[in-house]
């Protein structure tokens, strides 16, 4: 055990402060006495929340939940294009399929370590004095636990199940059924539901409402298979129901009144929040396990005339772009999610010698743009509007040239310029040049937990009370009456200046809105039935409330409708993806070193372990 519990932590940093819970410890010369102690044990219970970053700190963050799917397509730069692309490059050679492996195994070998030494730990006065402090960390090591399986049965399928401590040298692991993966979830997560407590002295500790949550999307996610085999019950959706419900009505989170508000990082402990992924600013904590995704899906602004790169407008690695279908399904006019989640505008920043502000020239005012007195002179100056991002199509070079910014209209839009969601943008970063963030990884929010409520709901077949749920997230997605729109609102999407009445109204649904089709809602031609199109109106509203938020690869999965809206509506990818890639590949580098009754798999046991197509 001494061996196993070094090896745990020898290249791990253990989480818990920084916002309250984060702090470093190496553990490369501890001794197994240590973790026979409370403060050692609360060490691996610390250690065993690192993985829930794994999904935030680096380009796996997109590449394995974001690439791929119909939301967003590979922007300019980026090495992984090939799995947003379905090429035959994406196998079981691939790294970061072998980092993910890792990455969530380790933290379920931590829970089960932590688990089996709490009982017996050395109290020392904190939480693991009393039966009751040892019950709930082992309940949040549970949940932990059923978490990193959740994570794990979603993008690989049918993988090895083991809830205790790994002893000495183990190489053998055999795939279990999907069906016993989600019911060991399930158990985990009912479990630790049972004893959390409903809120937790230090942010970032896992609630009651937590595993509530997470308790409705596993039951949502196992009774949303037709064709899958995931050993769906008939309960199952009523559970969904059930703990999503019991999250909405506990009282222990609202919605934030602005969707806005939700990505002002200051607020990112806001009464939405259910769960995050712990980060902070601090330089020794950080390392190089910041968290990364403000980076990757923002346009090339700086270079552009009168811009440079700065902390506001963050570093832009212009990893994806929104497809045409995510500009297209929001109404955007009256949802104001849509121009709440992009950057549309960039004010003048430049400062810096030579400074980059273009001036009006003779031929401006030969075509008209401007008087004769104008020309020689500056276009705008710093803290002028320098930029502009609109979704206007057809937009001719005159009209552009006419504008004393830089206008790009959507039928200029290219990889490198397009719109920036601000979702992840972090202004607190350490400097302009640092990469990693200490923004929290957003896990669980509120909003999500009324969508997972409306489609357990709506397929019960009870469409009204689905559309009460997504009422409730549309009046506050609409504008409120005295809210000043934005431009956009009159110059692109047929409003009107000066208007400040409530689009509330305008959002609103009831259960005859998936009677028919609308096309607004983009439906593929399989949805020819209330209940197909009300599947896809789902992921419609997802991708309208939680663009962007690291759930698209595994919502499209989930529900079986994977390949069929890749294929409408990824323009890249539909031209190599096939059914089988709604799996990853299990890693070769674990194939090539697990063993079966005392042996190493033969090639021909190795293809037995992989999944199907690769």
């Amino acid at each position: 055990m001494k061996k196993i519990i070094i090896l745990l932590f020898s290249s791990s940093v253990l989480l818990f402060s920084c916002h309250d819970m984060l702090e470093e410890d190496t553990v490369s010369q501890a001794t197994y006495d240590l973790f026979k102690t409370e403060s050692g044990v609360e060490q691996l219970v610390n250690g065993a929340y690192n993985t829930l970053r794994f999904q935030f700190n680096g380009e796996q963050s997109f590449t394995l939940w974001n690439y791929g799917v119909d939301e967003y397509i590979q922007a300019s730069d980026g090495q992984n294009k090939f799995v947003d692309a379905y090429t035959n490059q994406l196998n079981s050679t691939f790294g970061m399929f072998h980092d993910m492996w890792t990455a969530y195994y380790q933290g379920i070998n931590t829970c089960n370590t932590a688990i089996k030494l709490i009982p017996e730990a050395e109290p020392e006065g904190g939480a693991l004095s009393t039966e009751q402090g040892k019950n709930s960390r082992i309940a949040e090591l549970r949940f932990l636990r059923g978490y990193y399986y959740f994570m794990l049965v979603q993008q690989f399928g049918s993988i090895p199940l083991t809830v205790t401590a790994t002893e000495g040298v183990n190489l053998e692991f055999p795939k279990s059924p999907v069906a016993d993966i989600y019911s060991a979830i399930i158990k985990d997560m009912r479990a630790a539901e049972a004893i959390l407590p409903v809120t937790q002295a230090n942010r970032g500790r896992i609630t009651q409402g937590a595993a509530r949550h997470f308790l409705a999307k596993v039951y949502l996610t196992r009774g949303s298979a037709v064709n899958d085999e995931r050993g769906q019950k008939e309960t199952d959706l009523d559970s969904a129901a059930y703990y999503a419900d019991l999250v909405i009505n506990q009282g222990t989170y609202s919605l934030v009144s602005n969707f806005a508000d939700l990505w002002n990082v200051s607020n990112e402990a806001s009464s939405e929040v259910i769960l995050s992924a712990q980060f902070n600013n601090n330089a020794l904590l950080l390392a190089n396990s910041g968290n990364r995704v403000h980076l990757y899906f923002q346009m090339v602004y700086d270079g552009k005339p009168g811009m440079e790169r700065d902390i506001t407008y963050g570093r832009p690695f212009r990893r994806l772009k929104p497809t045409p279908y995510t500009i297209d399904i929001f109404d955007r006019k009256n949802d104001s999610r849509f121009y709440k989640s992009f950057r549309t505008v960039y004010l003048s920043n430049d400062r810096t010698a030579p400074i980059t502000i273009p001036k009006w020239e003779q031929a401006d005012a030969d075509a008209g743009y401007v008087n004769q007195a104008k020309v020689g002179t500056n276009k705008f100056n710093v803290g002028d509007t320098a930029v502009i991002v609109t979704v206007d199509k057809n937009v001719n070079d005159a009209a552009i040239k006419s504008k004393p910014y830089l206008w790009i209209p959507q039928n200029k839009w290219n990889n490198a310029d397009f719109l920036t969601l601000i979702k992840w943008m972090d202004p607190t970063r350490l400097d302009v040049g640092t990469e990693f963030a200490g923004r929290d990884g957003l896990i669980a929010r509120l909003g999500e937990t009324y969508l997972i409520a409306a489609e357990a709901y709506g397929r019960l077949g009870e469409y009204g009370k689905a559309a009460d749920y997504i009422n409730i997230l549309r009046n506050r997605a609409a504008y409120k009456a005295g809210e000043v729109k934005p431009f956009h609102f009159y110059k692109s999407e047929g409003g009107t200046y000066g208007d400040v009445n409530s689009t509330a109204p305008a959002l609103q649904i009831d259960a005859s809105y998936w009677d028919n089709d609308v096309a607004l809602e983009q439906y593929p031609p399989s949805a020819s039935s209330t209940e197909s199109r009300f599947i896809h109106f789902i992921l419609n509203e997802r991708t309208r409330e939680l663009l962007g938020e690291l759930h698209r690869w595994n919502d499209l999965v989930r529900t079986e409708t994977f390949y069929e809206r890749v294929k409408q509506f990824h323009s890249i990818a539909s031209a190599n993806v096939q059914e089988f890639h709604k799996l990853r590949p299990i890693p070769q580098a674990h194939l090539e070193r697990v063993f079966i009754n005392g042996k190493p798999l033969t090639p021909d046991e190795r293809a037995q372990q992989q999944n199907a197509g690769y």
